[in-house]
């Protein structure tokens, strides 16, 4: 038992769970037929361990019906757990792509107000400057 000991190679999948097997069989529901004769029927398919029908089977159109049910009803059970998780990504990465975008636009219109502000600053300032002293009267009555 030499090989039990060996690390598999990693590519090699590893089993993650571990499946639970029920002790007793699963009852078989029986049905009459028209001539009397008892016939077994397989309880409805469990959608999680549903596989395919192979070719010679023939349904009924409601057998069809509840099939396509059963399959719509898997296939949106899985969209479902994924949907969220991946328009939150893709929201989120709209966004940030948005931002990158915007943030040099932004930059530079704050940079123009702020240029703007100072220059009219320093102008108000050098114009109160230059009037005190030319020798103008004071603003304040003292």
């Amino acid at each position: 038992m030499a090989s039990t000991l060996r690390t598999p190679p990693r590519f090699v999948p590893t089993l993650t769970t571990v499946l639970e097997i029920p002790a007793e069989p699963v009852p078989v529901a029986e049905t009459v037929r028209p001539t009397g004769a008892p016939v077994s029927q397989p309880p409805p398919p469990d959608p999680a361990s549903a596989v395919a029908l192979p070719p010679s089977v023939s349904l009924t159109p409601a057998e069809i019906v509840s099939l396509e049910e059963q399959l719509l009803h898997r296939v949106l059970q899985r969209v479902d757990l994924s949907l969220e998780e991946r328009l939150s990504d893709a929201v989120s990465a709209a966004v940030q792509h948005q931002l990158d975008e915007m943030v040099p636009r932004l930059r530079g219109e704050i940079e123009a107000v702020l240029r703007a502000l100072v220059i009219e600053s320093m102008a108000a300032e050098l114009c109160e400057n230059t009037g005190e002293n030319t020798g103008s009267t004071p603003t304040s009555g003292a």
